[in-house]
């Protein structure tokens, strides 16, 4: 396991998809601010975190949980709280996009 965030893998990662970091804190349920902790390894990232990261990066959540520097587990979570984590996203993606299109 990493002993800290890689924060450039997973920037390369975000790179290779044309996705941003901003992207990547509205998947999680994350603000900016948040996400940034993450980046400076002064937040840890929860397991719905580590599958949210693994599902935008189209890497596994080993991966995601290895590059986190964390001992987070992998999720494992019922089918009632995986689809309560997707419509959480859903939501999430939703009022970014919405702030998306608001911007001039």
């Amino acid at each position: 396991m990493a002993l800290f965030f890689d924060a450039p893998w997973f920037d390369e990662k975000l790179s290779e998809r044309g996705l941003s970091r901003e992207l990547m804190a509205a998947v999680a349920g994350l603000s900016a601010v948040e996400l940034a902790e993450v980046f400076k390894d002064q937040r840890e990232v929860s397991a719905g975190q580590v599958a949210a990261f693994a599902e935008l990066l189209g890497v596994t959540p080993a991966e995601v949980a290895n590059r986190a520097g964390v001992s987070t587990p992998t999720p494992g979570a019922s089918p009632e709280a995986r689809i309560a984590e997707l419509e959480r996203r859903v939501a999430a993606l939703e009022t970014e996009l919405a702030r998306i299109k608001s911007t001039p």
